[in-house]
């Protein structure tokens, strides 16, 4: 490979990464706006501007301007509502592989927990560069990021442990893994103090100098920040109040008449002016940019860039060539997200020891409740109650956690999805490969002490049997706390969960004590519907399934009502139950409840244009109940 040189050390630096092309990003008649009530409010009006590769890039502009919304449409992270062209390399935007070539820094610096500076770098390194590149030569890609990045002091620290300068540095390093060509960046520098700001926007510049494009969105940068930028780029009202140098700044706030004093923050000052501070000025400084059209005042500096930088025109074949030639496979990134789920959950130990120390104590105190109620024909209806609490057991401990946990963990897949990490099929895979094994630990935890407590039938294939129906509910709950929050918050998820729980909970025992009389069809049929039922008659059908004798009867007590399984089977209402027939049925739940959590978070990292539509006439319903 080549050698990358930095124009800012003289030095070669980052050589062994993947040669991209420069982009330069345009944009022309930009304009974005949202529905509000019967009408739309319009964000961005008509924005023109070029944002060039080698250049660190910061947008400004007063809160509400539209500086966030304009660098979510450029990034491509948000589409629908808006209009114009957006060009690169002078060539209208393919979106699709634009996508591919940049990424995107968000303010929040959402980490993967429980895993150190240098596995997160290298587990980037094998998702971004795949098989394309040598072991050895990933090695080097690390080292170089981390040390241009100033990472190496906690290169083996955690990244829960590490400050607000090295969680944002670490943000971007593991966004230059494959060396994307343009990075956008919204207030990379929120939540720092001065010197780490300082040592931030350096850095982003030493990335822009090696020929890639780097957008920032900033709130109020210091005057000493402020110098650091190559161009700046000021939002009013959605519109352009200024595009050039920030040396630029000063000359032309004079030129209008709009002197800045001498000990003042030229960024303060534009900002201040274009907020109306200082009176009615921002159409007269749109007018003088012509809504960020390229003006005499900047010709000459993208003269000497072009001139100094020697930057050539790549059409989109030779892009294309560069975007496919690194992407790993997917049984990589299966292996890769497999790995750290994996090394996550080990290193989670409060976590898991809380679950030990929760399904002990369950297990404990329904073995206590039900003690030796398995073979005494006196307590066989108490016995039913156990096979009910095993269901519902299986159903909490691992819908619960789930609930609580994921929302979290989805925003971190949706950064990682739309920095196109990985895709979505092997992520959602290794996800359910690394759960399911913990999940069945802790179901035969409990089951390893209530079954022989409760003195149910030492036969090995009753115990197979009923340890395999609680395991497929348990992962079937597992499944639908991630249908449930994939897509909603932890408070809505934490509130809809249990209350969907309770009607499958219900129907789970509709009808029982009626015999084989069969309810009506509209009841049958939502019965049919809870996995809780398949999962009871499973149980059932494991301990008092043919062939089994009758039960031993106390001598204290002078009749067993139940004590013939037959007879108790069919008072139930579950005389024709078979337990092939609810462990198929609970099979094929499964598989639906983990084809509908998949769905679910692809629409909502992805949404299609169904999915789309329902949004929209829940937003028009919406609209309409409000007037």
């Amino acid at each position: 490979m080549e050698v990358a040189y930095s124009s800012v050390l003289g030095q070669p630096h980052l050589s062994h990464l993947p040669q991209r092309p420069p982009i330069h990003l345009g944009f022309q008649d930009l304009s974005y706006s949202v529905p509000d009530g019967k009408s739309s409010k319009l964000i961005l009006r008509g924005l023109n501007g070029e944002f060039r590769s080698g250049q660190l890039t910061a947008i400004l502009g007063p809160s509400g301007a539209g500086k966030s919304t304009l660098l979510n449409i450029l990034a491509g992270y948000r589409v629908s509502g808006s209009t114009g062209l957006i060009s690169t390399n002078g060539e209208p935007r393919n979106l699709r592989l634009f996508r591919k070539l940049s990424r995107y820094i968000m303010q929040e610096d959402l980490l993967q927990p429980l895993i150190t500076v240098q596995e997160a770098m290298e587990m980037a390194a094998d998702l971004k560069l795949g098989g394309g590149i040598k072991k050895a030569e990933k090695k080097i890609i690390v080292k170089e990021i981390i040390q241009l990045l100033r990472l190496n002091k906690a290169r083996n620290t955690s990244s829960e442990r590490l400050s607000g300068g090295e969680r944002k540095r670490l943000s971007i390093a593991l966004e230059l893994v494959n060396n994307p060509p343009v990075v956008f960046l919204d207030e990379p520098t929120t939540g720092l103090d001065d010197v780490a700001s300082s040592t931030c926007v350096s850095l982003l510049k030493r990335v822009a100098r090696g020929g890639r494009t780097v957008v920032c969105s900033l709130h109020t940068p210091s005057a000493r920040l402020f110098a650091m930028f190559d161009h700046v780029y000021v939002v009013a009202g959605g519109r352009c109040a200024y595009q050039g140098s920030s040396a630029g700044v000063v000359p032309f706030l004079n030129e209008l008449a709009l002197p800045c004093p001498r000990t003042y923050n030229p960024a303060d000052f534009i900002i201040e002016v274009s907020s109306g501070e200082y009176g009615s000025h921002v159409d007269k400084m749109v007018t003088a940019v012509d809504n960020g059209r390229l003006q005499k005042w900047r010709q000459y500096a993208l003269e000497e860039e072009c001139q100094e930088m020697e930057i050539e025109q790549l059409n989109t074949d030779v892009v294309e060539n560069h975007v496919y030639k690194y992407e790993s496979s997917t049984w990589q990134q299966f292996y890769v997200l497999l790995k750290r789920m994996i090394l996550q959950t080990a290193r989670n130990r409060d976590y898991l020891w809380l679950r030990v120390g929760l399904h002990l104590f369950l297990g404990g105190i329904v073995a206590a409740l039900f003690s030796e109620m398995g073979n005494d024909a006196s307590k066989t209806l108490f016995n039913f109650g156990f096979c009910y609490a095993c269901i519902i057991a299986m159903l909490y401990t691992t819908m619960m956690p789930i609930l609580l946990a994921y929302p979290t963990e989805v925003l971190l897949v949706k950064r990682e999805y739309f920095n196109r990490w990985y895709g979505l099929k092997p992520y959602y895979l290794a996800l359910v490969v690394s759960r399911t094994p913990v999940t069945m630990f802790f179901s035969l935890m409990y089951l390893g002490i209530v079954y022989p407590l409760t003195s149910q039938p030492l036969e090995l294939n009753r115990i197979l049997m009923f340890m395999t129906i609680c395991i497929l509910t348990a992962l079937i709950s597992e499944s639908m706390g991630t249908l449930i929050s994939s897509t909603l918050s932890v408070v809505n998820s934490m509130f809809v969960g249990p209350v969907i729980s309770v009607p499958l909970m219900l129907l789970s025992v509709y009808g029982i004590g009626d015999g084989d009389v069969q309810p009506p069809m509209l009841w049958r049929l939502a019965r049919a519907c809870s996995f809780m039922r398949y999962g009871l008659e499973g149980l059932v059908a494991a301990v008092y399934g043919p062939p089994r004798a009758d039960l031993p009867c106390p001598e204290h007590v002078v009749y067993c009502e139940y004590k013939n399984v037959r007879y108790f089977v069919k008072l139930m209402g579950m005389s024709g139950v078979s337990f092939w027939y609810d462990f198929s049925v609970l099979l094929f739940i499964l598989f639906c409840m983990n084809i509908g959590a998949y769905y679910l978070l692809r629409q909502r990292l992805s949404p299609n244009y169904a999915f789309k539509t329902i949004k929209l006439i829940g937003r028009f319903v919406k609209t309409k109940l409000k007037v």
